[in-house]
């Protein structure tokens, strides 16, 4: 993504500090609850009710079993939002998958040993917000995954693009993104994430995402957020969230604008 000539650089040093006011947050944002054999970890991120993210921990068999207690299936199945086709069966597995994560019944849980704890955890969260997001197919003028539409608009323009990649970032965490975008002579190699329904949770965990990537790497690479508005606009201050991290907003309605920055050509 081409720098704004009036506005300073991200240097490694401020990136750093962005990552450590991130986590000091979430330090400050988590806490616990203990029950007999097990504990409740309630979380900064919050569901579609606007309600924190909960998780239960308990041991088995000499590891950690973290899960949801099946709330976020449920709480779907609710809003008669039934992975009873195959699209969704099959978007709910790649989802488990690419998190590594498990689904018992309702339940979508984990096994860690004390060591991995933090990442499973985080892949834990991750994974609920991803499906949590899926409410928005139950509507009846959402035809398809907004994912498999934006990956269909890339291969219909001819724009060189991968998909369903991980990279890993300064905070150790690894961080999965639905499109890659190669280097070009104009632009650097870019990160492009389709979103559904942008919230504050997913702005904020896709601007930390790439924050802790950029971090560690050697060269400068570029962030894209494509953002469905075809249900209700985006939120103008989440928009402006992704532009302070250098995440740039492409509105879905305005695809047509964004074919040659996706191509990367200069804007």
């Amino acid at each position: 993504m081409a720098a704004d000539p009036d506005l300073p650089l991200m240097n490694k040093n401020q990136c750093q500090q962005l990552i450590d006011e991130y986590l000091r947050w979430l330090k400050q944002e988590f806490a616990f609850a203990e029950f007999d054999a097990s504990c409740q970890i309630s979380t900064p991120f919050l569901d579609r009710h606007n309600d924190a993210i909960e998780i239960y921990v308990e041991k088995r068999n000499g590891l950690l079993y973290l899960t949801d207690d099946g709330y976020t299936i449920r709480d779907l199945r609710s809003c008669n939002m039934e992975f009873s086709t195959e699209k969704r069966k099959a978007h709910l597995t790649a989802v488990l998958n690419g998190f590594g994560v498990k689904l018992d019944k309702d339940e979508i849980y984990v096994e860690a040993s004390s060591e991995d704890f933090p990442k499973k955890k985080h892949n834990l969260l991750q994974a609920i917000l991803a499906i949590n997001d899926m409410f928005v197919m139950a509507e009846e003028h959402v035809l398809s995954l907004f994912k498999e539409d934006v990956a269909l608009f890339l291969e219909s323009h001819h724009v060189p693009a991968f998909s369903d990649f991980k990279l890993s970032g300064k905070s150790g965490f690894d961080h999965k993104f639905d499109f890659g975008l190669p280097k070009t002579q104009e632009k650097p190699q870019r990160l492009l994430q389709a979103i559904n329904s942008l919230t504050k949770d997913n702005a904020t965990s896709l601007a930390f995402a790439v924050a802790d990537i950029r971090a560690i790497r050697p060269e400068p690479i570029g962030a894209l957020a494509v953002i469905n508005d075809s249900i209700r606009p985006p939120n103008e201050e989440h928009l402006a969230a992704l532009r302070v991290y250098d995440v740039e907003p492409l509105i879905w309605s305005h695809r047509q604008e964004f074919i040659p920055r996706l191509n990367g050509s200069p804007r």
